[in-house]
């Protein structure tokens, strides 16, 4: 064998294992920029309406006002007067209707609505929804939504027929835009992106990635979760703003324990390592003579009959300790 290439085998060994164990002890993960990122004014709009549902087989509100005076209004636009008084029908349902108005959406492109009963109707199988205007926070009406309102039949569940439920249905494409939230962005010069995690070191990294890739000063970042895009001269808006959101960053991945104490939820990554210590906590107590996981440690006090409201409780007062290397986030 060639002892050159015997010799550079094994620095190539070296350099190959000291690369891995970099990655590894510093936990980097790589995404894309349009993944941790928002381009300001590139977002999505709420829209809410209130309309009527018509058609229903005796499943309709049984005696509400708003239902009735709204089908009393309605049947004046067509010469019918009617008091609201005089109105017994149960076929029809007083709703609330939403949608979300994505970023460019244009005239005449269709959008999914959400239709929901705020009256005591009991089911919407079956219906018509009446013609909708949907509005903006600013009462400016930005599409319009009608149409029948169709859902499955029934679930089967262990063995049993399961009814879906009835009186909030999700309508694909039935809403029609009507106006547009133009934002002319093609001749922006410059463009900003909103991290959605505020940290100083992710802001840094964005900026030099994307001066590195341009080979120019196009980003600068002016806090944790700013970063400021001029456009080169060689190219339109679009087509910067395209190949900036699919650059790739490296970002360290931070550790997180999430706690849900309504319903004594612990989430975890199994690599979180609990400090050596001391755990007395009602009649059991718990030494911890080595680093060890986070899910070894749960086990522990799973087999001591504690319940999940004693594991939060230890989690929270490890966290306090310092004995966790994690972030701990309770909702």
């Amino acid at each position: 064998m060639n002892p050159f290439l015997d010799k550079f085998e094994r620095i190539l060994t070296i350099l190959f294992f000291s690369f891995l164990y970099i990655f590894v002890s510093t936990n980097l993960f790589a995404q894309k920029i349009k993944d941790i990122s928002n381009i300001i004014g590139v977002r999505s709009n709420q829209l809410i309406g209130y309309g009527l549902v018509v058609g229903l087989d005796g499943s309709g509100d049984s005696s509400s006002k708003f239902t009735n005076q709204t089908l009393s209004n309605l049947l004046k636009n067509v010469n019918v007067k009617l008091d609201p008084k005089d109105i017994k029908s149960k076929n029809v349902a007083a709703v609330m209707v939403t949608a979300t108005l994505p970023p460019f959406a244009r005239e005449g492109d269709k959008i999914d609505v959400t239709v929901s009963s705020i009256g005591d109707a009991k089911s919407l199988q079956g219906g018509v929804l009446l013609i909708t205007p949907l509005k903006g926070v600013n009462g400016k009406i930005y599409a319009l939504a009608q149409g029948p309102i169709t859902m499955g039949g029934f679930n089967l569940k262990g063995g049993k027929k399961q009814k879906h439920f009835t009186t909030t249905v999700k309508v694909i494409n039935g809403a029609t835009v009507e106006r547009a939230v133009v934002w002319d962005i093609y001749h922006q010069k410059t463009a900003t992106l909103s991290l959605k995690m505020s940290d100083f070191n992710t802001a840094i990294n964005v900026q030099n990635t994307i001066n590195g890739y341009f080979k120019s000063q196009v980003a600068i970042a002016t806090d944790p979760r700013t970063v400021i895009l001029k456009k080169p001269q060689n190219m339109t808006m679009p087509e910067f703003l395209a190949k900036v959101q699919n650059l790739n960053i490296s970002i360290p991945h931070e550790n997180i324990v999430v706690i849900d104490e309504r319903t004594g939820t612990v989430v975890a990554g199994g690599n979180i390592i609990v400090n050596p210590g001391v755990i007395v906590y009602g009649d059991f107590t718990i030494k911890i003579k080595k680093p060890t996981s986070i899910l070894e440690l749960t086990q522990d006090l799973k087999k001591s009959n504690a319940t999940p409201q004693d594991i939060i409780a230890i989690i929270e007062n490890l966290r306090t300790a310092q004995s966790i290397n994690a972030k701990v986030v309770i909702n």
